[in-house]
């Protein structure tokens, strides 16, 4: 991909970062070494993802665990390759049951909501089926961050004391003393600079790496797991974790401007890029600081949005396909709904969320876009005694209602937020992408791909852009750098829009752009966080 480097409209104190031999960005820099070192022994694209998002589990808690679930899409050899490793919720769950507890719909900490989770069984995929190095080898990092300890960063000491600082309040119950020990040994979060160790954390992922992840669902961890659910009325068992395995899917994607743009199939949340692109692109937009150019952008991902949270679940529920959601047809059906004044689709509440995504690309044209979540940060607050296992609550997605679509079943897997990105041209690859953070994530990765590729932007500019975030009704946040201008032209058009005072939930993303000819590698890490793109 080609791009004129000499303007950044967008200034940060990053710079698009070039490498040859291989690359890995993420929004942690000792994860990223952590990749960059495993390429530098011998590993492949593959191997430097499982290390980065192992390594990613300590040294950034705060937004994934082992207790969580994963997405990747892999290229390899010329072919793209997507896995779905979500979990499924609890075969003994089921609304009534959940009803019975007392709620009228679902929490969002303790055990009820935790789903089988799905990350180590991603790692262990990958790396039998595309890995040149031994599990082992690639989680020796991740164990010698989380054995010896290592200095927290600044972005992740204030997400870890707002963490803390909400769960001292909430999380009073004996179910949640393990978080505390772990997370908050002396009596609260780490501050920046100081160093922070879990052994535990460490025993497990040394565990993970002698059984080839086989100990977290058959082994002594799943034991643990198990017990530790059943005393605390949980409905998560060992055999729901025994018959659990990550699934292969075809991605899917929508030709955009001579670009496909690729994403996970549902459950997953990133149709609602592909459908958003699908409606803008019959539009043409002339420059990116317009007021119309927001104002479409903004109206595309409102349907887009809209149609998600409507058909969006586990596959064998969906009531629509995806090619009738990606369909030409019906992508021009929702265009001509989008005219000069901001519309009013079916609101809908988004919550915010905690998720880590890292891109990686080798010397040999692989290139592997990977997410993992535990989900709104630290997952249910449930970590599992003695393991440092942070378990997800990917079931509070799940609806009590029985006429919803995503209406709680025994093992169904829930509309999902995570979403790892890849863009290809004429059969070659672009690379992976990705910007994590709850619903934020496909309206950051439909802004990521316009910033690419209607605005010409380099990886590093397409990130630093400021962004916007449909909330709601005809809500619309921006950043407190998005200009003053277009916020008021934006208001006369009758969108509410807000000013955000930070820009921490505006997700935080990674890209990483292969030349095909050269091999260059030209990379962009995030400026809202302590991202850091790795290049040899």
């Amino acid at each position: 991909m080609e791009f004129d480097y000499q303007y950044n409209p967008y200034p940060s104190t990053r710079q698009t970062i070039f490498g040859r031999k291989g690359m890995v960005a993420t929004s942690q820099p000792l994860a990223a070494q952590a990749g960059l070192d495993i390429l530098k022994k011998g590993g492949n694209a593959v191997d430097a993802a499982i290390a980065a998002a192992a390594a990613l589990t300590v040294v950034e808690p705060t937004s994934n665990g082992i207790g969580g679930d994963a997405f990747a899409l892999v290229w390899m050899k010329d072919k793209l390759y997507g896995l779905n490793a979500s979990g499924p919720s609890p075969q003994s769950i089921s609304i009534e049951a959940v009803k019975e507890r007392g709620f009228e719909n679902m929490p969002a900490h303790g055990m009820i909501p935790v789903t089988v989770p799905g990350a180590p069984a991603a790692w262990a995929e990958l790396s039998e089926r595309f890995g040149k190095l031994s599990l082992s080898e690639v989680l020796r990092p991740a164990i010698q961050y989380a054995e010896e300890g290592y200095p927290v960063s600044p972005v992740l000491a204030a997400s870890w004391n707002a963490a803390f600082k909400r769960y001292k309040k909430e999380l009073i119950t004996k179910e949640y003393e393990a978080w505390f020990t772990t997370f908050a040994p002396n009596g609260r979060a780490p501050k920046a600079g100081e160093i922070w160790r879990s052994p535990h954390h460490a025993d497990t992922l040394r565990k993970l790496a002698e059984s080839n992840g086989e100990s977290f669902y058959h082994g002594e961890l799943a034991e643990k797991i198990s017990d530790f659910s059943i005393k605390n009325q949980g409905f998560l068992s060992l055999d729901d974790l025994n018959s659990y395995r990550p699934q292969w899917v075809e991605p899917i994607s929508v030709n955009y401007r001579g670009y496909d743009v690729w994403e996970i199939p549902p459950n997953g949340q990133g149709i609602v890029t592909l459908s958003a692109l699908n409606i803008v692109k019959g539009f043409r937009f002339s420059e990116k600081e317009a007021v119309d150019t927001y104002h479409k952008q903004i109206e595309a991902m409102k349907l887009a949005y809209t149609d998600g949270k409507a058909y969006i679940t586990d596959p064998d529920d969906m009531t629509i396909s995806v090619e009738q959601l990606l369909s030409p047809e019906y992508g021009e059906t929702r265009r001509q709904e989008i005219g000069e004044e901001a519309l009013l689709p079916q609101p809908y509440d988004l919550p915010k969320g905690g998720t880590v995504y890292l891109a990686t690309a080798d010397n040999e044209g692989n290139m592997v876009s990977f997410i993992q979540s535990n989900y709104m940060g630290f997952g249910s607050g449930i970590v599992v005694p003695g393991t440092g296992i942070a378990l997800q609550n990917r079931g509070y997605d799940f609806s009590l209602d029985p006429e919803h679509i995503n209406a709680l079943k025994p093992g169904k897997k829930s509309f999902h937020t995570i979403i790892p990105g890849f863009l290809t041209k004429d059969g070659e690859a672009v690379g992976p992408f990705g910007v994590m953070g709850g619903y934020m994530q496909p309206q950051g990765h439909m802004q990521v791909v316009m910033n690419t590729i209607d605005f010409q932007l380099h990886p590093q500019a397409a990130l630093d852009a400021p962004r916007w975030q449909w909330i709601g009704g005809k809500t619309i946040q921006v950043e407190p750098n998005f200009p003053l201008d277009t916020v008021e032209n934006l208001r006369e058009r009758g969108h509410n829009i807000e000013i955000s005072l930070h820009s921490g939930t505006f997700g935080r993303g990674q890209i990483i752009w292969r030349d095909h000819v050269t091999g260059v590698l030209q990379g962009g890490t995030e400026p809202r966080t302590d991202g850091m793109v790795a290049a040899w």
